[in-house]
């Protein structure tokens, strides 16, 4: 391992709750700033960042909270609404969360007045992953403990629900084709789905459990990635069902993928959080090792900037963000 992997966060934001979630807004909001919300034992934040690497008269790192959302209870997931405009008068800010008491919460803010949420209820287990559709944003789908993917319409009403073999770790939706929606199960099955049939259309093995997350990578939707035990796999779906690709990343269990939102060749992992810290990591297909370490005290979430090549993670009372190059 070359010694200059390893590297301090490069900016990070001080929170006044330990965060256990935390999103990058994926959607153009019409707005140069870039929406980012995190979530903690009792709230929600909403804030913008601002870098130095999109805006050169600024030094570091401008951070500001546009909205603090009292929860009320541990925040699970967050999830952007693409209705989301900070250009419009108002703004509209939309967004769900999962929570430890396995509801979804819708909310709706214009930064002002109106603040509302919904509650949609149904899940009898955790809720460990949630999307929005990402061409109108008029549907969420939710996968649970419960053995359970579901479908919702902003009314709160479900849709569509598939029973799944093991609980449901994560879910995407096809950037494009808003009928295609990807499960993937702790037992090591990703299915594919088309909601319009509701027939699961193909699925992927990972041959080692238990798989934790996976990823649907939106710059070329043939790959899929995921960690599973302590590697990391890749899939291309074109070639074949098993992965095409995989290495040993975290000693103590692997627990998140993502790919980034500019490369199809760059992805990040975390690992479950030790004794003292967990551990961070990017990755390169074009190189052996990874191209950067990161270490976070009580570290949880892991979520890419919408144009850049950085990464954020929750800590413990902060938001820290590493910086990678293409």
């Amino acid at each position: 391992m070359k010694q200059d992997a390893t590297r301090n966060a490069a900016y990070t934001v001080d929170c006044e709750d330990c965060v256990h979630v935390v999103e990058f807004n994926p959607f153009d909001t019409g707005d140069s700033g870039n929406l980012i919300a995190y979530g903690g034992d009792n709230y929600v934040v909403i804030g913008t960042c601002t870098f130095q690497e999109e805006e050169a008269d600024i030094e570091g790192l401008q951070y500001k909270t546009l909205q603090t959302i009292h929860h009320g209870i541990r925040v699970g997931g967050i999830a952007w609404s693409p209705e989301t405009r900070l250009d419009s008068l108002p703004p509209v800010i939309k967004f769900c969360t999962s929570a430890t008491d396995m509801k979804i919460r819708l909310f709706t803010s214009d930064l002002q007045d109106k603040n509302e949420y919904k509650i949609l209820e149904g899940h009898s287990d955790f809720i460990n992953g949630l999307v929005f559709d990402p061409k109108e944003g008029h549907g969420i789908a939710s996968v649970s403990d419960d053995h359970t993917c579901r479908i919702w319409n902003l009314d709160g009403v479900q849709t569509s629900h598939f029973a799944l073999n093991s609980p449901g770790m994560s879910v995407c939706w096809h950037p494009e084709e808003s009928f295609k929606l990807m499960v993937a199960e702790k037992n090591g099955t990703i299915r594919f789905y088309d909601l319009m049939s509701q027939q699961a259309i193909l699925s992927l093995e990972s041959e080692q459990i238990p798989l934790m997350s996976a990823h649907w990578c939106l710059k070329n939707t043939f790959k899929v990635g995921a960690v599973a035990g302590n590697d990391w796999l890749i899939w291309d779906i074109t070639r074949s069902s098993y992965p095409q690709v995989k290495r040993p990343v975290h000693m103590d269990r692997a627990c998140i993928f993502r790919w980034s939102t500019i490369n199809e060749n760059l992805f990040a992992t975390t690992g479950y959080p030790g004794k003292m810290a967990s551990q961070f990591q990017i990755h390169h297909l074009g190189h052996p090792q990874p191209i950067l370490l990161g270490s976070v005290v009580v570290g949880s979430g892991l979520s890419w900037h919408r144009t850049l090549p950085l990464c954020a993670v929750g800590g413990d009372h902060k938001l820290l963000f590493w910086v990678t190059e293409m």
